[in-house]
């Protein structure tokens, strides 16, 4: 049946923000701009036709648009996976023909082996249970030279960096025939390659540019297994597009001039790190060459102080002390592609640590900001610690807070330096104070400390220190900090040198500090006891696990996992409900965001929903009615949900979503997904309608009813996250709702740390 202008638009609309939101992956969107560029040439379309017409075709199909542009390419380009399994192989499926794509297009876009590396094991490779890549590069004197690798440890990885052609082996056969050799119980005889275990299946892959072989690619399995056709053929197509990578070399890019010109101006310290993958990854991870320093704005240069040359050295050379804690953000900003934050580095203030006798000096950074840039480059940003340096650095730099004094004990004369007059408010003129009678320039609680550190000097001939109050003739009160070193002739103490240190400023910073530390112990306090009810409240609504009605025709069962970060309070919910009318409600529904006001907002909706059931009104109408209840909501939330009526009468379910996950039909062992039409968010657009679907049931038919953090996985496409679930409900054998329901939430398939609410629904 074709499809409504209307429900097309919507459609079209969808797939234009999936669009969006995948230009953000280089390699999907140069896949989408290949089959545009096909488009374009075979249809004779203009760039904006072709991505409209691409993206229409993909309404048309129920495909996502990178599955229709990896189709696009493969038949335009006559598919590599034909190529590769040669024309006595069975075809492959058209959906490993479609990984295949994405996986050659994510090598592809990769600036360097090391990350061509990575994109071949995360792309495609691990799901056909490789632990680990490597890359060697074909050098002119025929020497392997592994120039990345994914998966294996640093130790092998810097044993295999280089191989000569006199060491023979199975490499160096592979690249002289320039045919595929596989390994399915290790090479045994054949001779030794890199992996886990003598006998873990191996598979090495001649890499061919412009007719030459460039390199090898070596695919090791943890244990042995059997290597059939077809997947040889996966895996030598998927393998075949780093020779173009190898070709090309790895040439590292300084940082564009614009980004340099902007840190140049910066008053805080910053610098621009990348991860040297071709060569880091081949070095042990104590010597830090995989993160360099790529440049230094003036700020930074000053703060690591006369070092020649620092730009281009490793991070751990310029900042050995917080390397590992620095690299640890690094690799989580580029990871995420989200901006990382660190109050200090090291966590630890130095001064916590014990430190070894001739240590060097320890670098420390404060407000410590990582933003990704992409292609492996960070730019750091922090404040300058004046914790760093040795003492002397750290003395001469506070030389405007310190009064040297002087006494001759034989000679009875006192020597200040300027600076001690205005200290204890005196003026440069008067005579200064011996240290024995400051006693009545001090605060009466401090007398006994200055008694005991002119103790210290005349009876012990030790050196010490006093922290004092001193009162000053014109009023006010110094915090200052007394040193002071016995000068002995032979045995006899004949004078004393010290320092007087003003501290006040430092006191009272603290004192603000300790105030300003204490409102905000106060506020997070109430904060977390706020979050505490919420969640309780939360949890009152929304059990875990909780006792449901028994509908006639039904069996049900509800499961909800909060959120994985403690007091995190979420906007998932579900309801199961018997009308007047006899038919059973089931609902499912997750607001956007999370905290308070998702919380809040969800109780809002669950109880809006609840009531207007009880109407009798089809599920259409009831979710146009909950859209004006969440514009009218405080906050404007938007929320996706799907809300299904069950009639017993007739075994018939009729349900509408609206943005949510569809839900999932199991029927003789087989699980499917029922699709509807596309209605909009919860919230996003005043007045719209909600179309709705039916479907009959019949008895022993389950269904599956969630929200997305039950399926969603970092870095896997939603389309794949919803195809795992499927396979993974037909693996589960049969039971009770209650018992399925409790496997599913102990298998769950999400791994974003997000609430999960499940309901499994069972027609008797």
């Amino acid at each position: 049946m074709a499809q409504p202008e209307s429900g097309l638009s919507s459609a079209v609309a969808d797939l234009t923000a999936e669009v969006a939101a995948l230009h953000a992956d280089r390699a999907r969107r140069s896949l989408l701009d290949l089959a545009c560029g096909v488009l374009m040439a075979q249809l004779a379309l203009s760039p904006a036709e072709a991505s409209d017409h691409l993206l229409r075709l993909a309404v048309s199909t129920g495909l996502s648009a990178t599955d229709l542009a990896a189709d696009i390419v493969n038949a335009a380009a006559g598919s590599d996976v034909e190529r590769a399994a040669g024309p006595a192989a069975d075809p492959l499926p058209t959906a490993e023909a479609r990984r295949i794509r994405r996986g050659t297009t994510a090598v592809l876009t990769s600036d360097t082996a090391g990350a061509a590396a990575a994109s071949l094991l995360e792309s495609g490779l691990r799901r056909l249970g490789v632990e680990c890549v490597y890359l060697w590069r074909r050098t002119e004197t025929d020497c392997l030279e592994l120039a990345g690798q994914a998966g294996a440890t640093p130790l092998e990885a810097a044993h295999w960096r280089w191989v000569p052609p006199e060491t023979g082996g199975p490499l160096h056969r592979a690249l002289t025939v320039g045919v595929p050799a596989w390994f399915p119980d290790g090479p045994g005889a054949e001779g030794r390659l890199p992996g886990p275990r003598a006998d873990a299946a191996r598979g090495l892959v001649p890499l061919e540019r412009s007719g030459r072989n460039v390199g090898l690619a070596l695919v090791v399995w943890p244990v042995p297994r059997v290597l059939d056709s077809g997947l040889r053929a996966t895996v030598a197509a998927l393998c075949r597009p780093a020779g173009q990578v190898l070709d090309r070399g790895d040439h590292g890019a300084a940082p564009a001039p614009r980004l340099t010109a902007v840190l140049a101006d910066l008053v805080l310290p910053a610098m621009v790190v990348s991860v040297s993958l071709p060569t880091g990854d081949l070095e042990p991870r104590g010597f830090g060459r995989a993160h360099r320093v790529d440049y230094l704005n003036p700020a930074a240069v000053r703060a690591l102080g006369p070092l020649p040359a620092p730009a281009g050295r490793p991070v751990a050379q310029l900042f050995p002390s917080v390397y590992e804690e620095l690299v640890g953000l690094l690799a989580r900003a580029s990871a995420t592609g989200a901006p990382q934050y660190a109050p200090s580095l090291p966590a630890t203030p130095p001064g916590a640590r014990p430190r070894k006798a001739g240590a060097a000096a320890e670098h420390t950074m404060a407000e410590v900001r990582v933003l990704p840039l992409g292609d492996g480059r960070t730019v750091v940003m922090w404040h300058a610690d004046d914790r760093r340096g040795p003492p002397v650095t750290r003395a001469l730099a506070r030389l405007d807070q310190l009064a040297v004094f002087e006494e001759d004990l034989v000679a009875g004369t006192t020597v200040w330096s300027a600076h001690a007059y205005p200290v204890f408010g005196l003026h440069p003129e008067d005579p200064a104070v011996p240290l024995r009678s400051l006693g009545a320039r001090l605060h009466p609680e401090d007398a006994g400390r200055l008694d005991g550190l002119l103790a210290s000097l005349t009876d012990r001939h030790e050196g010490g220190r006093a922290l004092v109050r001193v009162v000053r003739p014109g009023g006010g009160v110094r915090r200052v900090r007394v040193a002071a070193e016995p000068v002995l002739t032979g045995s006899a103490l004949t004078g004393i040198v010290g320092v007087f240190q003003d501290v006040s400023a430092q006191h009272h910073t603290e004192v603000a500090l300790t105030a300003t530390y204490d409102q905000l112990s106060a506020a997070r306090t109430e904060a977390e006891l706020r979050d505490h009810l919420v969640l309780g409240l939360q949890h009152a609504i929304v059990p875990e696990a909780p006792p449901l009605e028994t509908p006639p025709g039904l069996r049900v069962a509800a499961r909800y996992r909060p959120a994985a970060v403690e007091y995190r309070v979420g906007g998932d919910w579900y309801d199961v409900q018997s009308l007047p009318d006899g038919k059973v409600l089931v609902t499912v529904g997750d607001i956007a965001g999370h905290g308070i006001g998702s919380a809040t907002a969800m109780i809002a909706l669950r109880g809006a929903l609840h009531g207007l059931a009880f109407t009798g009104n089809p599920p259409g109408r009831l979710m146009g009615w909950l859209n004006e209840v969440a514009m009218r909501t405080p906050g404007q939330p938007t929320a996706t949900a799907v809300c299904a009526l069950f009639d017993p009468a007739d075994r018939s379910l009729c349900w509408s979503g609206a943005g949510h996950p569809p839900v999932l039909l199991l029927r003789g062992g087989r699980a499917r997904f029922l699709e509807g039409p596309y209605n909009i968010l919860l919230g996003a657009l005043p007045g719209a309608a909600y179309a709705e679907s039916s479907t009959e049931l019949r008895p022993g038919d389950t269904l599956l009813l969630y929200t997305d953090g039950f399926i969603e996985r970092r870095h896997v496409g939603l389309d794949e996250s919803m195809e795992a679930l499927r396979r993974a409900v037909e693996r589960m054998r049969p039971g009770p709702a209650e018992e399925l329901a409790d496997r599913l939430m102990a298998a769950v398939l999400g791994d974003t740390d997000d609430d999960t609410s499940l309901v499994v629904v069972r027609i008797t």
